[in-house]
């Protein structure tokens, strides 16, 4: 990961800490892209940030899973499966919600 990757994951978390209403839409928007060449990726990622604004250990611990676990389920590449994907959605305090595409 570059210097300016960091420093921008960094900026990111540091948004999704203080702003409840930007984490809300920073997940909506990645959640939209999921169809995309890398939206798999960037939906993993955005959950990845919201759970290190919000304690990674904190995250794990409610998803009952261990940290090595929830680091390497929010890994990029990754394929988490739907039941632990659902516990760190869940232990974030957020909710999935499915929908048809706006025409």
């Amino acid at each position: 990961m570059t210097s300016t990757h960091q420093s921008h994951d960094k900026a990111i978390v540091e948004l999704l800490r203080k702003d409840p209403a930007f984490t809300d839409n920073y997940l909506a928007t990645a959640s939209e892209k999921i169809n995309e060449s890398d939206g798999h990726e960037s939906l993993l990622a955005a959950l990845r940030q919201i759970a290190e604004a919000q304690g990674m250990t904190s995250i794990a611990k409610q998803a009952g899973i261990s940290c090595e676990d929830l680091h390497n389920s929010l890994s990029p590449n990754s394929d988490p499966t739907l039941e632990i994907f659902l516990a760190i959605v869940h232990a974030a305090g957020l909710k999935l919600a499915i929908q048809r595409p706006a025409n």
